[in-house]
């Protein structure tokens, strides 16, 4: 990993300063989103080749890890989209290209509830942290979809950031 990608080494900085004071998981996540509004890399923190993504299925890049945190980018070609989820840590997230529609559930026990949507757009950025994190991500757009993810977890250590995934009846 190197932190000679456009903007990365500024973000990293201040995700160290902000992880290395203790703080509920929430308060930390909101805080992340907070940096992430005014640290927000361009697309071009990825190559060329890495911003183009796989027509079989979004792919993530690991960018940075270390024990507090880990960033991601993931690239979303149109229609692409994940399982409803949670996480094993906290996480903020911003969007550098195009348009992902996050649909959030709640665990009811036999089934998921949707409990809400927003279509995220480019500079838009928001954070969560479990327990009622559970939600799915699709790119809408007909462009591919690019988004920065920070999570409080070193995912040199962990297989993924998903903690779940939910194959229940949506009510």
């Amino acid at each position: 990993m190197t932190l000679t990608r456009p903007g990365l080494a500024e973000l990293v900085e201040g995700l160290r300063e902000l992880t290395s004071r203790p703080g509920e998981p929430r308060t930390t996540a909101f805080a992340v989103a907070d940096l992430l509004r005014e640290r927000l890399p361009t697309p071009e923190i990825l190559t060329a080749e890495e911003r183009v993504g796989d027509p079989e299925t979004y792919v993530r890049h690991t960018l940075h890890t270390e024990p507090g945190f880990s960033i991601v980018a993931v690239v979303w070609q149109s229609g692409q989209r994940t399982e409803p989820h949670d996480h094993i840590a906290w996480c903020a997230f911003g969007v550098l290209q195009g348009v992902e529609y996050e649909t959030l559930y709640r665990d009811e026990g036999d089934h998921l509830t949707e409990i809400g949507h927003v279509a995220n757009r480019v500079g838009d950025v928001s954070g969560f942290a479990p327990p009622g994190d559970i939600h799915k991500v699709h790119n809408i757009g007909d462009t591919t979809a690019i988004s920065l993810h920070v999570y409080g977890a070193d995912l040199s250590v962990e297989p993924s950031s998903v903690r779940r995934t939910y194959d229940l009846p949506i009510r």
